[in-house]
């Protein structure tokens, strides 16, 4: 009974601080949400489509006029404009009205019927690696069907049949075939990932701010006296008995103009208990926890509306992701509590969760980094969810395979919870470096 009243004291302490501190409850609630639905919002278009480019027709031949209208029926491309100088398609790149423009060079046409080469130039802007590689497949495509169908016109001049004049043309060709995400679904491969990691930063930084505000306003003694017995002050070696509300930011503000409560919340716990430590930090930690496993259901809900996923393969994902986001919560209040300041613990939060997604291996692949790189990214949590999440959701791959990163991120959840519960024993020690920024 002990253990459970001081789970729900804490819970009850940090519904009233919540409910009285909007940016707080916004960090817990509603900014969450708004990256859930945003991130999906703008990519909702699944698929890439209609890519700007710009051409530059020296030629005005039929042939010229051909290529610029395979150019527009691509798919993944769009002539914006025909641009007549150098100068100005380059002003359009920097402008990014275009992203690449195709020069068709003068005697175009006349080097094809003199069979001699008639190269079509490609200038992208290879700052933005997603358009200038979709845009460069879609322009040797087009290249490839042109050469295709005048040299198949050669051979029948010669008197090929045309039934063997494509392979003719081409005796050795390629079939490709994409055994996931075939359909290029951004939305799946990029939306479903980068909402996670998301999360992730944001359950670090609430990690670190639900028990570095404690330590900043110096609250955290208070904190444990009244989870452990209901008071929060303490006027003598014995608590008092009479019982009062959780402390809130505001109250400290008000209570700080009284030198006794000063003084009393400065004191020291006389003793600790880590069991019932370990159940205040679960109460404490109760509504963030809830929420975030509220958007992870929201995030799985949302990638799987459109897929045929077993549930096996869901129960697995939302408990790696529940483990993701309980971790985090207890690596932000780590990083805190072990510098004994909200300010550095959030510093810390941000330098390892901000940059995690890129060495996830999800947009760069994992076995082309450096060895430094790969050992920095097994020790991110993040990865080892992120390998889970894509076998079972993209890859659909058996239940054995991701059991071991469940596994895993339990067990570092576990180590984590009991880690902040000693640092916060020791914290509690230390009322001398209280109040720290």
């Amino acid at each position: 009974m002990r253990l459970i009243e001081a789970f729900l004291r804490s819970a009850a302490y940090e519904r009233r601080f919540l409910t009285k501190n909007q940016w707080d409850l916004s960090m817990v609630l509603w900014i969450p949400l708004a990256t859930v639905l945003l991130i999906w919002w703008i990519f909702s278009q699944t698929q890439i489509t209609d890519l700007p480019i710009g051409v530059i027709d020296q030629d005005n031949s039929a042939m010229a006029n051909t290529a610029v209208r395979y150019l527009e029926a691509s798919p993944t491309l769009t002539v914006r404009q025909l641009y007549y100088s150098q100068a100005e398609a380059e002003a359009a790149i920097l402008q990014r009205d275009i992203y690449a423009v195709v020069t068709i060079p003068e005697d175009f046409s006349r080097h094809i019927l003199s069979n001699t080469p008639a190269p079509l130039t490609l200038q992208v802007n290879a700052q933005y690696g997603t358009h200038s590689g979709i845009i460069q497949t879609s322009v040797q495509a087009v290249a490839s069907t042109l050469s295709a169908g005048v040299e198949i016109q050669r051979l029948v001049k010669q008197g090929v049949a045309p039934s063997q004049t494509a392979t003719a043309y081409a005796p050795i060709s390629i079939q490709r075939i994409s055994l996931f995400n075939a359909a290029t679904n951004y939305q799946q491969f990029l939306a479903s990932t980068v909402i996670p990691a998301l999360l992730h930063i944001l359950a670090m930084v609430v990690g670190a701010t639900t028990i570095g505000r404690e330590l900043r306003d110096k609250n955290i003694g208070r904190w444990y006296r009244f989870i452990d017995t209901k008071n929060p002050e303490q006027t003598s070696p014995q608590y008092s008995k009479t019982p009062t509300a959780p402390f809130t930011k505001q109250d400290s503000i008000n209570n700080s103009r009284d030198n006794a409560t000063v003084a009393s919340t400065l004191q020291a716990p006389q003793a600790v208990s880590m069991s019932v430590l370990l159940f205040g930090l679960l109460g404490k930690y109760f509504w963030p926890m809830l929420a975030y496993s509220v958007w992870s259901a929201m995030i799985l809900w949302l990638t799987t509306s459109n897929q045929a996923i077993s549930i096996a393969s869901f129960a697995v994902v939302y408990a790696g992701l529940l483990c993701l986001m309980t971790l985090s919560f207890w690596l932000g209040a780590i990083f805190t509590l072990n510098a004994f300041s909200l300010r550095m613990g959030l510093s810390a939060t941000g330098f390892i969760s901000a940059p995690s997604y890129a060495f996830a291996g999800v947009t760069f692949p994992y076995i082309a980094i450096s060895d430094s790189a790969q050992y920095w990214s097994n020790i991110l949590p993040l990865t080892h969810y992120l390998k889970l999440h894509i076998a079972q959701l993209q890859m659909q791959a058996p239940i054995a395979i991701s059991l071991p990163g469940v596994y895993g991120l339990t067990l570092a959840m576990i180590i984590a919870l009991l880690l902040a519960a000693l640092l916060t024993k020791r914290a509690l020690a230390h009322p001398e470096r209280w109040g720290a920024r």
